[in-house]
């Protein structure tokens, strides 16, 4: 089966920014919130016991939260491998805690649980204090990115997206992002709310940002070969446009002075004019500039364009008299 192509290179992007381990606890825990805000889940379980859970589709994700977890919380997680159903084929890998009581905390420090007037409520968005420091604002949007996030192939498209389930979120998010000048906008799409980029030179600074190096010279190379390709393909084009500008000039030319030589007789031109049209008539192929060093003497481009122009007026005048008389 093919692999898509914004998949695999989204894959990629996100296997590596599985690789950056934070050596600081504030930027494990926002990059752990990062992720549970988009793909973490919760079931209450009574007694104020709750199960939380964070699902990824990439194993190495997976692995890298189990660690982050570990690490931040001294927490016992486990990974369940769960396969594909016939919609959305391929495995997903769901990290639980085992401990419910320690759900609770889980939600409280990423910011996703409040305790309001005595009762714990469940909050959208994101906590301005998990993201009071530019380091820890790096390591969500890396959570935010492995969690819901995407990049097309840059040989087809320059398109980055996170997608959540909620409006304040994505607002939230575009803020984060637009910190570090990204240019981020929101669409909804299908009940969902997308976070996206256009930019290539913002994607660019997206994948710098949360640590993405070996893609963005990756996304950066193609970047390059696709504008030398373009730029040789409107040089192609133009050149082309000019070719086909001056066959017709040669065109017209030539048929204005095959209309006089028909009507009047290119003997009947003045010497400059009629050297002009008969070196024309020898030498269809050629352009004005290559013309004008034929002539003897030579003559300027502009010069010999004001022979033509000349000889097009005759031409013009003998087609007139001509439609004249027929009238009469």
């Amino acid at each position: 089966m093919k692999v898509d192509d914004k998949m695999s290179f989204s894959s990629e992007t996100k296997k590596e920014l599985a690789k950056v381990m934070p050596d600081k606890k504030c930027c494990m825990l926002a990059e752990i919130a990062g992720f549970a805000r988009i793909a973490g889940s919760i079931r209450l379980k009574g007694g104020g016991r709750v199960s939380v859970s964070l699902t990824s589709e990439d194993p190495a994700v997976a692995r890298t939260l189990k660690k982050l977890t570990s690490c931040y919380f001294e927490a016992e997680t486990g990974i369940e491998v769960i396969e594909g159903r016939t919609l959305r084929p391929g495995r997903s890998y769901r990290l639980t805690f085992m401990d419910d009581v320690m759900g609770g905390q889980v939600l409280r420090e990423t910011g996703m649980l409040k305790v309001h007037e005595g009762s714990n409520i469940l909050v959208d968005g994101i906590d301005p204090g998990i993201v009071r420091k530019k380091c820890c604002r790096r390591a969500y949007l890396r959570g935010l990115f492995m969690a819901g996030g995407s990049v097309s192939d840059p040989e087809k498209e320059y398109h980055l997206e996170i997608v959540c389930s909620d409006e304040q979120t994505a607002g939230d998010i575009r803020k984060l992002m637009n910190q570090f000048s990204l240019g981020a906008k929101v669409v909804q799409r299908r009940g969902s709310f997308v976070i996206y980029i256009k930019d290539s030179e913002h994607i660019v600074d997206f994948m710098n940002i949360t640590g993405a190096h070996n893609q963005l010279l990756s996304f950066e190379n193609t970047r390059i070969m696709k504008s030398m390709r373009n730029a040789a393909n409107r040089i192609v084009n133009c050149e082309s446009a000019n070719a086909d500008k001056t066959v017709n000039a040669a065109l017209r030319q030539i048929e204005n002075i095959r209309y006089i030589d028909e009507n009047l007789g290119l003997e009947n031109l003045p010497p400059r004019l009629r050297s002009a049209a008969e070196l024309r008539l020898e030498n269809p192929e050629l352009s004005l500039g290559e013309l004008a060093g034929m002539m003897n003497p030579p003559v300027s481009k502009s010069g010999l364009n004001h022979r033509f122009s000349k000889i097009a007026e005759q031409a013009n005048k003998l087609r007139e008299e001509k439609s004249s008389d027929a009238q009469n």
